[in-house]
């Protein structure tokens, strides 16, 4: 692990305590910047910035450097504010309709974190039964929120996205926690069978939400970045998270029943890769998170999933390469699903079936001739990011994505 990375951990740690770093020396101009652009990578700068401010080092970091942070750090914070007042508006109304929305990973997380607004979050996700759909969208539009989607493709889509016109809001409404088209993790939605019953409700800024449960939201927070480690990665801001989230409810998880789900899809060594994370370089307290024994104690080390996450950025998309690399995971865990050999090239993360596609281009539900038509979209895209990124080019996509199925293999997703 390089310096900058140690001490962006440490920061990260003193911040999830709730109190600074104190740091006398040791860092340079250049050191500072690296510092706070790994940060930003990892969309953690707020609260990287809040433990290190006063900190007697600091001192050596450019006045136009620190003058900028500053106020990067407040205008973050002050986005996210607005944000939370707007989802905390439109929330009430959607219940008063009859609905039941379950927030679900961003607002509830946040609300965990010693400055809660510190903790940005890109958008909203909630998640409602399907046939409560045609309610909140009636909701959502009377509120100014705006699809993202055509029209005609809302009913079958599995997410739909809103943007609050004239606001900040970004809202994924789901009707299903994982994309059921997916071979490499459809199959994760079968983990939640019964959630709606089994909802719960939180108390944030004086608004009571409806959640999943707390053994259901953690095993989902996990198996949310399950899900992106199989594309190209996660971020050091998901497992704070979930780091918290175990801390806080720990005593009312149902922690055998957790074990037995991610074992069931060969999730469990990623997940106690994660608690040992937690524990090593974060703020875990394995007691107080009242984790199993064999995950209390260092049974899987997780150093190589940490520099990973660390190298990836906060969805694995530090480089094009990388997020390019995404459909050599996924194609080798969907093969092994259907008992096939992987064959990986740059063609055939292009060229994929109708049924991998429907979630990005959900007319191939409907129309699944129109597979040429999709497949020309993803060759312009892939053009046009390679023309926008210096760092993307096919055989760093093939290297990183090989890196990562070794990974996969560690950690006992696939066989090795």
């Amino acid at each position: 692990m390089q310096m900058i990375q140690e001490k962006m951990l440490e920061a990260l740690r003193c911040f999830l305590n709730g109190t600074q770093v104190n740091w006398k020396d040791g860092l340079s101009a250049g050191d500072w910047t690296a510092l706070f652009k790994l940060s930003s990578q990892h969309q953690i700068l707020p609260m990287i910035f809040e433990a290190v401010y006063s900190c007697p080092a600091f001192a050596s970091a450019p006045p136009e450097l620190v003058q900028t942070l500053r106020g990067q750090a407040v205008r973050l914070v002050m986005v996210q504010g607005r944000k939370t007042m707007e989802l905390l508006q439109l929330y009430p109304r959607l219940v008063q309709q009859g609905a039941t929305p379950a927030v679900v990973k961003g607002l509830v997380c946040r609300s965990l974190y010693p400055f809660a607004d510190h903790r940005t979050s890109g958008d909203e996700d909630i998640l409602i039964p399907p046939e409560q759909f045609s309610t909140c969208h009636r909701v959502f539009v009377e509120n100014g929120m705006a699809p993202l989607a055509p029209a005609d493709d809302l009913d079958e889509a599995g997410e739909v996205p809103y943007r609050k016109q004239n606001g900040l809001l970004y809202v994924e409404l789901h009707k299903e926690l994982f994309p059921s088209q997916s071979e490499a993790y459809g199959e994760l939605n079968g983990l939640f069978d019964g959630m709606f019953d089994r909802l719960t409700t939180v108390k944030i800024d004086g608004v009571e939400v409806y959640t999943l449960s707390h053994t259901d939201h953690l095993l989902y927070l996990i198996l949310h970045a399950f899900k992106h480690f199989l594309h190209s990665g996660f971020g050091i801001r998901q497992v704070c998270d979930i780091v918290l989230y175990a801390q806080t409810y720990g005593a009312q998880i149902d922690w055998p029943h957790v074990q037995r789900a991610y074992a069931s899809v060969r999730a469990d060594g990623f997940a106690a890769a994660l608690f040992d994370i937690g524990k090593k370089h974060l703020c875990l307290d394995a007691e107080k998170a009242c984790l199993p024994p064999d995950w209390a104690a260092p049974r899987v080390d997780g150093e190589a999933l940490l520099q990973d996450l660390l190298d990836g950025g906060v969805f694995g998309d530090a480089d094009m390469s990388r997020k390019h690399s995404s459909q050599i995971t996924l194609n080798t865990v969907s093969a092994q699903k259907q008992g096939k050999q992987a064959k990986n090239s740059v063609l055939k993360t292009i060229f994929l079936p109708a049924k991998s596609l429907q979630g990005r281009y959900p007319y191939l539900k409907k129309h699944p001739y129109l597979l040429p038509v999709a497949w020309a979209s993803r060759i312009w895209k892939y053009q046009k990011e390679v023309r926008h990124s210096s760092n993307n080019d096919a055989a760093s996509s093939m290297e990183i994505g090989k890196r990562r199925v070794e990974l996969l293999k560690q950690y006992n997703i696939i066989d090795k």
